[in-house]
């Protein structure tokens, strides 16, 4: 057994399979991918990696299992999961990710061969384990797969308060200790025992103040699309698909600064020399063809719009967010002995949906110098019915605000 130093839990005891996966490649690999990717543009200490946060999971599922009295090969098989939940994510995690899966079909959770062949399948086999029902297990699969991915997850009680405290946001402050003391399994679901409709609220409302002020922040969406604009630039100068995916954060910006086509993002990045929002649109002004248009069509979009305000078309980049969805919704409480949702039980969860819906917004990025053309050009291509005055205050207030 080994004990690590914790940031968050003190002191994290790692031990038997977990142990000997610990010093395998694909895990190392986490040491060098950032938890929040371009948070750490808007908070300098958000420079946690997914490896801190894996060995947190770890510890979680540990504490869930013991409670849960789940022990023997059952419990070793959840241990490597917890660990290995994040080893599929491409560079920069989630700021990448939507590139990749449309290049290789593989979202960061589709670990497969990560886990079924190579250095952790051996070390698994050793341990007289299944790779594959390990693999499942990562993708929420099965009873216990539920602890490593799903609505009460251990994924999630770790990065709320590992992202609260590397921020130095306080919103994602959770009660972790009871969250887990309280898990129950009824009829097959992972459900929080009677009396704990408030314990989820708590993991409902600690997700919804980090959205706005962590994770959609609009610098860090702003770095984001630009990362994501020198990921398909790099794969349309022939870098593999396959190869991008398994790149850490080093390898990725290296990437970026040596391809010709990438440069100047590359450059950007390190200066951090963002493009500024021309249009910061709410979700009840985005025309539907819009919010639904596939990404080829939205690059479309993109050209009309730089040809409209007369500039290049790489100095445009159009970002609309999936509609907002609160999974977290669907959590399961028991109340009177029955495991029921929790927004069949909680009245905040239609005011929390509200307030997501109302914080939504699209962007439309480009060099602070062009925002005076870009802007105009953005709500006649995309139909926005924009109040002038009310645009041009925005714009006004917004550049000032990209400062920070």
């Amino acid at each position: 057994m080994v004990t690590i130093k914790d940031s968050v839990h003190d002191h994290i005891d790692v031990k038997g399979v977990a142990e000997a996966l610990l010093e395998t490649p694909p895990v190392q690999r986490l040491r060098r991918i950032r938890q929040l990717g371009t948070v750490q543009l808007v908070y300098p200490a958000a420079n946690h990696t997914r490896f801190e946060h894996s060995l947190g999971v770890l510890h979680l599922a540990d504490r869930a299992l013991e409670h849960l009295s789940v022990a023997g090969p059952q419990a070793e098989r959840v241990r490597a999961a917890a660990l290995l939940h994040d080893i599929g994510h491409s560079p920069y995690s989630h700021n990448t990710e939507a590139v990749v899966q449309r290049h290789t079909g593989r979202a960061h959770d589709d670990v497969g061969p990560l886990i079924t062949e190579g250095a952790v399948a051996r070390v698994l086999t050793a341990h007289d384990l299944d790779p594959d029902s390990v693999a499942g297990l990562v993708r929420g699969e099965g009873e216990l797969g539920q602890l490593v991915s799903g609505e009460l997850d251990v994924d999630r009680m770790d990065y709320l308060v590992r992202d609260a405290h590397h921020t130095g946001v306080p919103y994602g402050t959770i009660d972790q200790a009871r969250l887990v003391r309280e898990l129950a399994l009824v009829d097959g679901e992972l459900a929080l025992d009677e009396g704990n409709v408030q314990t989820a609220e708590s993991l409902l409302l600690a997700r919804a103040l980090m959205n706005p002020t962590v994770y959609n922040h609009h610098a860090a969406r702003v770095g984001k699309a630009m990362l994501r604009r020198g990921a398909e630039r790099l794969l349309e100068t022939g870098v593999a698909p396959e190869r991008l995916r398994r790149m850490d954060d080093w390898d990725f910006h290296v990437a970026l600064r040596e391809a010709d086509s990438t440069a100047a993002i590359a450059h950007r990045l390190d200066r951090r020399d963002l493009f500024k929002r021309a249009v910061w649109a709410e979700l009840a002004d985005v025309p539907e063809d819009v919010l639904g248009a596939d990404y080829h069509e939205l690059r479309n979009i993109e050209g009309e719009i730089a040809d409209h305000a007369g500039v290049d078309p790489d100095a445009v980049i159009l970002d609309v967010p999936g509609e907002p969805r609160m999974t977290e919704s669907t959590t399961k409480v028991v109340v009177n002995g029955e495991a029921r949702r929790l927004d069949r039980q909680s009245a905040l969860v239609d005011a929390l949906r509200t307030a997501q819906r109302e914080q939504w917004r699209m962007g439309v990025y480009c060099p602070e110098e062009h925002t005076g053309t870009v802007g105009p050009a953005a709500e006649t291509v995309l139909g926005l019915e924009l109040d002038a005055l009310v645009t041009d205050v925005r714009r006004r207030l917004h550049t000032r605000l990209d400062d920070f």
